[in-house]
């Protein structure tokens, strides 16, 4: 089984020599640099399947990396944030990271992240390709506009439809509620945050089995919201 190729980019020596310790001992080949153009150079030259990126480099930050490599590339991307970057964590998943760990950070929590970011990466072809989703007891039908719990086909509003539509295609990615209020509302609603919560309370009482501990629309507080599908 060949090895996931991981593109390590952090500006401190030890964090890198921790991340390369972590990420070969579970079967994963890695590369590391120090700095965003040095990043964006190793992109350019060899493939790889993932990247795990700091924030706060020394030339080109986190963020523009992100947008630039989302330019051509939908490789997965795990942010790595300091605690107080609250603000550029979500620039940085407004800009296309698909995940984030917070520093200091345990090495079962950064695994678990990536193996959920190649996931994405899996279910996200699948959907274009076969665009009936199933999550727990639940169906989605893109193609046909569909949603069926338990057999049994659920009323949907067409915001309620179209916020779950966005948040399936994008299944396992953090989406900011920016993002979510921009692409499902429109411009100028960024900070409607409130009504967002109010679709989202709506959606997880029409289909989860219990919407006071949400398995299929999950909360990342303070950031936005995930869909986790089978």
């Amino acid at each position: 089984m060949n090895q996931r190729r991981v593109l390590v980019v952090d500006d401190e020596p030890q964090i890198r020599r921790a991340l390369r310790l972590v990420l070969r001992a579970n079967g994963y080949d890695v590369t590391e640099v120090a700095a965003g153009e040095a990043a964006l150079d190793a992109l350019a030259t060899s493939a790889y399947d993932l990247m795990v990126l700091d924030l706060m480099l020394p030339d080109v930050d986190g963020v523009e990396v992100c947008r630039r490599v989302r330019e051509w590339s939908e490789m997965p991307v795990v942010v790595l944030s300091a605690h107080g970057e609250e603000e550029v964590k979500v620039q940085a998943l407004d800009e296309g990271a698909d995940d984030f760990v917070t520093k200091p950070f345990s090495a079962p929590e950064l695994l678990a992240r990536m193996r959920s970011a190649l996931r994405r990466a899996t279910v996200s072809r699948t959907v274009n390709s076969e665009p009936v989703v199933t999550t727990g007891e639940v169906e989605i039908d893109l193609s046909r506009r569909r949603v069926v719990r338990a057999g049994e086909e659920v009323h949907l509003t067409p915001t309620e439809y179209e916020l779950l539509r966005v948040m399936v295609q994008e299944a396992g990615r953090v989406l900011t509620h920016g993002h979510l209020l921009r692409v499902v509302m429109g411009p100028g609603y960024e900070e409607a945050t409130g009504s967002l919560r109010v679709h989202v309370a709506s959606l997880r009482k029409k289909l989860e089995v219990d919407p006071s501990r949400p398995r299929i629309i999950t909360t990342e507080p303070g950031v936005g919201y995930r869909v986790n599908v089978d």
